[in-house]
């Protein structure tokens, strides 16, 4: 749980940030993340150093070598602005031994820092991260991890092809659905941040907490329990780096295009898929894998996505996603193919139409939640369909925190979906069977299924409405005349 004094404090390194000159959010975060894996590796050297004394022997495969001792975390920080900046920036300093013996010691990390450049521009801000990442206490998996996960939710610009960070309470509802356990192999394949992956494992372990005791199980649920893919190398070491940071050590995490050739081996991979997939993007013909096109003939990501997380599903795998409204009624042979193999060959359970405010301010997009199973044979009987009105935030740019939200009834209605036959179409929730989104031409919309309630009202005859309105027109006049009256007769006692 983050106090004020700490938000306070972090608040105060982006406003510096931005004052000195950066003013990109993904920047502000990769230099962060950079910082918090100096600061790692000084951790690795402690523990080491522990283990060394308490068993009487030297430090086996140690990060820091005598001479590298002012390079460590705990020996720069006391420096003054300067001297740390200059350590910082000079060769074999601080920054490049991260990137090179740095990064080779922690394998966890070290694939991910090709490409990193230091960027802090001044020795005032350098010391002004450094003093405030010193001050969390990092030896706490919930601290770190929620220092991060605010730190994230400062992005607040769009990125490109309709790219945008998820909102962690949309999240924390898919993961809720979709109820992941220690059996599941969890993945993502636009990972951006890995906020699905955070709030899996999160789920998990609150529910699991003795996994973490047997060595087998820990390892499985520090490493290949969660996967993701991400083409973008500076989204993904922030997204490592949120993961390393929520206790999940070696994740899986791939530097590919998710949609090309070169992740066909992702297949029947993964139990469980949750996905917020870039929507309005478009690829060349000969971009995409071709076993994605056999499934769906398109260039559209919003599409392809939906086909490569079907591919990468094992069978009985189970997925959450959210696309664009356009995917639940577009008219193109490619939107009724997607929406035709999802019902027909596997099995389509729900569908959550959401408001177009929830990702508001990054876009005002009209989106919905696809939840469904892969089955390779059908199954589909009756679809579950929801209309989001509120999810517990004004639905403008302040995203405020108001009292309407439908997340807790999504949830609970969902998990107890054999009592949502007897709801009526003038619901917020309500079952249409296959056939009859079959017969509407696989039409997903929830307006294709909803119906409105007209509530019959009564109106008094205009002539009784007149006689009323010439009633009260006598009453107001005898009233005047009763305090004219009254009037005159203070004016004689004066």
């Amino acid at each position: 749980m983050l106090t004020s004094s700490l938000k306070s404090q972090i608040d105060k390194v982006w406003t510096t940030f931005w004052t000195g000159g950066v003013s990109n959010p993904l920047t502000v975060i990769e230099q962060i993340t950079y910082l918090l894996f100096i600061r790692r590796l000084d951790e690795l050297q402690i523990l080491a150093e522990r283990r060394a004394n308490a068993l009487g022997d030297p430090i086996k495969n140690p990060v820091y070598q005598a001479e590298e001792q002012q390079l460590r975390w705990s020996v720069f920080k006391d420096m003054d602005a300067e001297t740390m900046f200059d350590l910082f920036r000079k060769a074999d300093g601080v920054f490049d031994f991260m990137k090179n013996k740095g990064a080779s010691t922690d394998s966890s990390f070290n694939k991910y820092m090709k490409g990193a450049t230091f960027m802090i521009p001044t020795p005032r801000l350098l010391q002004l991260v450094v003093d405030l990442l010193s001050a969390v206490d990092m030896n706490d998996r919930d601290t770190k991890g929620d220092v991060y996960e605010y730190l994230l939710s400062k992005i607040a610009s769009a990125g490109t092809n309709g790219q945008f960070r998820t909102p962690r309470h949309i999240i924390r509802m898919m993961v809720e659905m979709t109820n992941p356990t220690p059996e599941d192999i969890i993945c993502d394949p636009s990972a951006g941040t890995s906020g699905f992956l955070v709030k899996a494992a999160e789920y998990i372990l609150e529910r699991n907490p003795q996994i973490l005791n047997n060595p087998e199980t820990r390892k499985r649920y520090e490493g290949e329990m969660f996967m993701g893919m991400e083409f973008d190398a500076t989204m993904i070491r922030i997204g490592a780096m949120n993961l390393l940071l929520h206790g999940i050590e070696n994740p899986q995490l791939y530097d590919v295009d998710a949609l090309s050739e070169a992740n066909s081996d992702f297949k029947s991979n993964a139990t469980l898929i949750l996905a917020n997939p870039p929507f309005k993007g478009s690829l060349d013909h000969d971009a995409v894998d071709s076993s994605l096109s056999s499934v769906v003939k398109t260039t559209k990501t919003e599409l392809l996505f939906i086909a490569l997380i079907l591919r990468g599903l094992k069978l009985g795998g189970r997925a959450a996603v959210i696309v664009p409204d356009g995917v639940l009624f577009g008219s193109s042979n490619a939107h009724k193919q997607i929406r035709k193999e999802i019902l027909d060959n596997n099995q389509l359970t729900g569908v959550i139409s959401m408001p177009s405010g929830v990702f508001k301010p990054y876009a005002g997009v009209s989106t919905a939640v696809l939840l469904f199973t892969k089955t390779g044979a059908g199954g589909t009987d009756k679809v579950w369909f929801y209309d989001m009105k509120a999810d517990g935030l004004s639905l403008d740019d302040k995203r405020q925190d108001i009292t309407d939200n439908d997340i807790p009834d999504i949830v609970s209605r969902w998990n107890n979906r054999a009592a949502e036959t007897s709801r009526t179409r003038t619901e917020q929730s309500f079952l249409v069977p296959l056939a009859e989104i079959q017969a509407n031409n696989y039409d997903l919309s929830i307006n294709r299924y909803k119906e409105t309630a007209h509530v019959e009202k009564t109106y008094d005859k205009p002539e009784v409405i007149i006689e009323r309105i010439v009633s009260l027109d006598k009453e107001r006049a005898v009233l005047m005349l009763e305090l004219k009256g009254s009037l005159a007769y203070n004016k004689e006692l004066v």
